[in-house]
């Protein structure tokens, strides 16, 4: 990819959140990625000597915002949210909606609005860099809980991220890799890409790392929902090959929240 290459910190925060900073190397400006909790966000800064000038807020569930507050009284970070949550989202600073563009230094990234997982959420996609921030529309071998809005919505956001180049590093909002490859071997057992990936989930969790980022591409051939127009998906939520992506997503996604 062409234009200045970031460098980026990712961490665990509360349970399976991730945390993450991204930095311009050219101009020192540096964001975190939604704030699910303060003290790891503080002590990553510590230990690379970043200073943090901004925070993107992805959508406004607790578990993303609710470090905002502390870290914003520590660094004086800008705070950047989707509009639609403005009134729900700590300290914000400057609200965006779709087709906005948000810079971190030399950085540009676009905004997406991408409900389903909740009405408000956004992604930002830093093309030059060929990074997108996914926050819990997009999971590593999964897809989020469809919460505020028909499933069909998500799907629709979800397709959006198939156009992006394969070599994209798609981060999320969490880690939830294991039970997601679980699932994706029990909707495409014939993938020999799933099964594949599926050791590589085992074997992150045995040595404490998380398969976060993750390739479009990569995801392109094993995450199910991804996935949804592919015949072998199609059948196996019992539907016809060749018919609507949107209804082998429907049904996926009820699958997963029985699974």
């Amino acid at each position: 990819m062409a234009g200045t290459q970031p460098e980026i910190r990712t961490f665990l925060c509360r349970s399976d959140n991730i945390g993450v900073l991204i930095r311009d190397p050219a101009t020192g400006a540096c964001a975190a990625i939604d704030v699910p909790e303060a003290a790891p966000v503080l002590r990553t800064l510590a230990e690379t000597g970043w200073r943090l000038t901004d925070i993107l807020v992805t959508h406004r569930h607790a578990d993303h915002i609710e470090g905002i507050p502390e870290v914003k009284r520590a660094t004086g970070a800008r705070v950047t949210a989707p509009a639609k949550a403005a009134g729900a989202v700590p300290d914000v600073d400057v609200t965006v909606s779709e087709g906005d563009t948000v810079r971190v230094g030399d950085l540009v990234a676009q905004v997406w609005e991408t409900p389903g997982h909740c009405a408000d959420h956004v992604t930002y996609w830093f093309r030059e860099a060929g990074i997108v921030f996914a926050g819990d529309t997009l999971f590593t071998l999964g897809c989020g809980r469809v919460m505020e809005s028909p499933p069909e919505t998500l799907w629709h956001s979800l397709t959006r991220f198939l156009a992006l180049p394969d070599e994209t590093q798609v981060f999320s909002g969490h880690d939830y890799v294991l039970a997601n490859a679980r699932f994706a071997l029990a909707a495409d057992p014939a993938n020999a890409n799933v099964k594949a990936r599926m050791v590589d989930a085992e074997r992150a969790q045995r040595e404490g790392r998380f398969l976060i980022p993750s390739a479009l591409g990569t995801e392109k051939a094993t995450n199910p929902f991804l996935r949804s127009t592919e015949p072998a998906l199609a059948r196996s939520v019992d539907l016809t090959p060749g018919g609507d992506p949107t209804a082998v997503f429907v049904a996926l996604r009820a699958w997963k929240n029985r699974f």
